[in-house]
């Protein structure tokens, strides 16, 4: 298939650690792409605090962000859980790309969510919020399967390479899902 007609995945991570489990997670993505699908990866650290009184003349990075999300089909959201919610960093930046009203960058925008912790619950809670979230940014998340990574550090190698063969196998699964899903809506 030829590159022009390759869904465009944007995917960022709500982590600023260089060693995130979810940064690696999200890179892992890369090699488990559809064959008609490419991603691209978005820093979101240099992202200012939102502020309303400078949303009207945005940050260089934002307007990136912003032009990133718009020229993308769909969104992959690698989220860390803190405080039973998603980091605020990752809030932050959902913030500024959806302001100022009624410039909403992420307006129809099939989404998906992945996420990886330490502890056992995988960073299911923050998944949650951002699907609460979904509903005022009027973004359409793919519902399955839930791709949620308990015990991160035993998932990945010193290199940060994903090795657990079954959360590869959902992780293809939600890919495929969320280019099918992406399709769909350009279809209707």
């Amino acid at each position: 298939m030829e590159s022009t007609n390759k869904l465009k995945i944007l995917g960022f991570a709500g982590s600023l650690r260089v060693g995130s489990y979810n940064k690696a997670f999200l890179r892992a993505t890369i090699d488990l792409l559809p064959e008609d699908v490419n991603l691209e990866i978005f820093e979101i650290d240099g992202i200012p605090l939102f502020n309303q009184d400078t949303e009207k003349d945005m940050p260089i990075k934002v307007k990136e962000f912003k032009s990133k999300i718009r020229d993308a089909d769909a969104i992959l959201i690698a989220t860390p859980e803190y405080n039973y919610s998603v980091p605020g960093v990752l809030k932050n930046a959902i913030d500024w790309a959806s302001r100022p009203y009624g410039d909403n960058a992420f307006d129809g925008k099939p989404v998906a969510i992945i996420s990886a912790s330490v502890g056992m619950l995988g960073g299911a809670r923050a998944q949650y919020h951002l699907r609460q979230t979904f509903i005022f940014l009027n973004m359409y998340p793919v519902n399955g399967p839930e791709v949620i990574l308990p015990f991160a550090q035993d998932k990945f190698d010193s290199n940060s390479k994903l090795t657990d063969e079954n959360t590869k196998k959902f992780l293809r699964q939600l890919l495929q899902n969320l280019a099918d899903w992406t399709r769909k809506l350009q279809n209707k």
